[in-house]
């Protein structure tokens, strides 16, 4: 099980940092469990890993052989939750380079942008190679999403036409409402559902990362498994709760002036892990005016671009180090005689990474900065599900304990409202006219 340690943090801490907060947390956990806090209707992710539709687990299986038999590429179609997950659990697996030397199908992930560049590049891409399409959302009319689906819907049906491209176009979205469902319906689509009490967020563990996944060859089963395991264990009330420790240290923290978390880890393949992670956390907290700010960076690279400001800059940030303690592989130093690099001969790369994340531990908590750790064993499927069900439970937790609905996220539609209104969208009229006189 994924190890949580605060020893890095306590001088920052005030000494009842957990004992305070345990009626907080236990009041936190029965809005979790029980679904009757706010924002409650959207706790289904909370029993998930043991609650799984194993007849659709089987029917995400099968698909992902048919996409694997028919296509050379899958293009992924979604924004935030509906692909930040996937990706994160993708390249955390396996690499940030899968498509360079996987042996399925490549998997590019589009709808997250408005670039024509973006766009223009993938669309030229698979031009001549076969591919098929899974569009992720759940209310099908996201615009970002919306754009990037009708390019490809309509290169699959010159390509393919409007038969074939039907049988290469995958649709996750809510069981039973919203644009892409009626389309899906429509013109008969493969779907999978993604469950109306689990936000997009949260989704990471339903078919909206699990066939896209599936596809790529990651052992999806054992990433439900980890994640099981660990909902057994943060279920379990008391002071030894890894996510109860979590929670209770974010939250004094930012009670003493901390109010920015940065997630940091010491692989390249952990960087949409954290994007995944600020997302969660960010819609989740911030909100009312309160909040820790979610920033993630990537050692020991970002130590050569941000280490000044960690360092020495204001000291209202504080840093969770995630730690795979069983790298995959290793490289043993041999180094010229005489080289500068003489003092490393005969270590292995990943000791040498250990001592440089424990040297920048000793450096940053000298400097300030509060620094908390969460190891892990592997970069596995079985122990990234841990991964990923410690931050959702973490973050129900913190989210309560910091007196706001960590399951909605308002102020995400105010640039929509006024993008809508610019574009001329019907119904805008009178909202364009104000804007137009502010641009």
């Amino acid at each position: 099980m994924l190890q949580f340690d605060v020893s890095h943090a306590l001088p920052f801490l005030p000494k009842n940092w957990l004992s305070s907060r345990l009626d907080g947390l236990t009041d936190s956990r029965a809005l979790l469990e029980k679904g009757n806090g706010v924002g409650g209707e959207f706790t289904g992710w909370v029993r998930l890993p043991e609650n799984y539709d194993r007849k659709e687990l089987a029917r995400v299986l099968q698909t992902a052989r048919i996409i694997r038999d028919q296509s050379q590429v899958l293009i992924v179609v979604g924004i935030g939750g509906s692909y930040l997950g996937a990706r994160a659990v993708l390249e955390l697996v396996t690499s940030p380079n899968y498509n360079l030397f996987c042996k399925g199908p490549q998997v590019f992930f589009t709808g997250n942008t408005l670039s024509s560049d973006a766009l223009n590049e993938l669309l030229d891409y698979v031009r001549d190679k076969d591919f098929s399409v899974n569009v992720i959302s759940k209310s099908g009319s996201t615009t970002e999403s919306s754009i990037a689906f009708l390019l490809f819907r309509q290169l699959l049906e010159e390509k393919y036409g409007k038969a074939g491209a039907r049988d290469r176009i995958f649709a996750t979205t809510d069981w039973h409402k919203g644009t892409l469902r009626a389309l899906a319906n429509q013109e008969g689509y493969a779907t999978f559902s993604v469950p109306g009490s689990i936000g997009g967020r949260y989704s990471v563990l339903t078919a909206a990362g699990l066939l896209p996944l599936a596809v790529a060859g990651i052992d999806v089963e054992e990433l439900l498994a980890g994640a099981a395991d660990a909902m057994v264990r943060l279920r379990q009330p008391g002071q030894d709760n890894p996510a109860w420790q979590y929670a209770a240290a974010r939250h004094a923290l930012y009670t003493e002036g901390k109010n920015i978390e940065l997630l940091a880890c010491y692989e390249p393949s952990f960087r949409f892990f954290g994007e995944w992670w600020k997302q969660l956390f960010g819609e989740s907290e911030g909100k009312d005016g309160r909040g820790i700010f979610p920033a993630s960076v990537e050692f020991t690279a970002d130590l050569h671009s941000m280490g000044q400001y960690i360092q020495e800059g204001e000291r209202d940030l504080f840093e969770t180090v995630v730690r795979f303690t069983l790298p995959a592989s290793t490289c043993t130093l041999t180094p010229t005689p005489g080289d500068h690099l003489d003092f490393l001969r005969g270590k292995d790369l990943r000791y040498v990474n250990e001592q440089a994340r424990r040297g920048t531990v000793l450096a940053h908590v000298d400097g300030g900065v509060p620094n908390l750790l969460l190891s892990v064993d592997e970069r596995t499927a079985y122990w990234v599900g841990q991964l990923i069900y410690f931050f959702e439970y973490s973050c129900g937790l913190s989210g309560y304990l910091l007196g706001v609905n960590p399951f909605d996220q308002p102020g995400v539609e105010a640039y929509k409202e006024n993008m809508f209104a610019l574009l001329g969208k019907p119904g805008y009229e009178e909202k364009r006219k104000k804007l137009e006189s502010r641009c």
